[in-house]
């Protein structure tokens, strides 16, 4: 069986006297979406910044790509850090710099690239995300939510990382868009034979493109197909997916689904 992309062992966060992870395990496959999910405060974010070294565990290990981070230097580190990618809520682009200078700084702190072969790239990563041409030249405050949420994909796709992040990709973005974008990031996984890991709390997501679940229950982690947990018992998973919104999600899903049989 292949090696998992990343592999947390006993993982222990704290904050001061407050413990948000204690002995949690987690696998994440090699090329498939893994969306996380858990209540507010549930440490979503920050197991998220941990797996990235952004936070020194207290506890237990994580392993990427199969480097333990903690044993490593920053000159070691950073050759996995590149193979990397990561989106944050809204895009989280420079707001200074044009889009196509944000997608031009991983180039520039990663590689030696001649510049004119970095703006030949720069073109492709936006036609990879659906943006026109044109909208390199932009600064963010000029774009729409999900054009910069778009452009901040392109940026983390930049350097064609192997393992992507995504925080919440389809928070503020209306029905349509956040179909769209879920078609993008699936897409982008197939072509690019990406392992993506996502923060979401939208249940359509969950049902349209993610291959396992991973929800945050009393500090520590259950996994699971999404039927698998829609069956677990306990009271959080039942109230998410079980609610209204859980039901409508999965009829929506198994409508989609029926047409593609036909």
């Amino acid at each position: 069986m292949t090696a998992p992309v990343i592999r947390v062992r006993g993982l222990v966060t704290r904050f001061g006297g407050q413990t948000v992870h204690d002995g949690l395990d987690l696998d994440v496959r090699r090329g498939e979406i893994l969306a996380i999910v858990g209540g507010s405060g549930s440490g979503k974010s920050v197991l998220l910044r941990t797996i990235l070294g952004l936070k020194r565990p207290d506890g237990g290990m994580i392993e990427v790509l199969g480097k333990n981070l903690s044993d490593l230097d920053d000159d070691a580190r950073r050759p996995v850090l590149r193979r990397m990618g990561v989106l944050f809520q809204d895009g989280a682009l420079f707001s200074a710099r044009t889009v196509a200078q944000n997608i031009r700084l991983p180039f520039t702190e990663h590689t030696d690239l001649d510049h004119r072969l970095v703006t030949q790239l720069i073109r492709v990563k936006l036609a990879m995300v659906g943006l026109p041409q044109e909208a390199g030249a932009k600064i963010p405050a000029e774009l729409s939510g999900g054009m910069r949420k778009r452009a901040g994909l392109a940026r983390a796709i930049a350097l064609d990382p192997d393992v992507l992040f995504l925080d919440e990709p389809t928070a503020g973005l209306d029905p349509i868009g956040a179909a769209k974008f879920d078609e993008l990031i699936r897409d982008l996984q197939r072509s690019l034979s990406l392992s993506v890991v996502m923060i979401t709390h939208d249940v359509d997501t969950l049902c349209a493109i993610a291959d396992r679940i991973a929800v945050l229950l009393d500090k520590k982690m259950v996994v699971g197909t999404l039927d698998e947990i829609r069956a677990y018992p306990h009271p959080w998973v039942q109230e998410y997916f079980s609610g209204p919104r859980g039901r409508a999600a999965q009829a929506g899903h198994d409508m989609q689904a029926g047409r593609k049989d036909d």
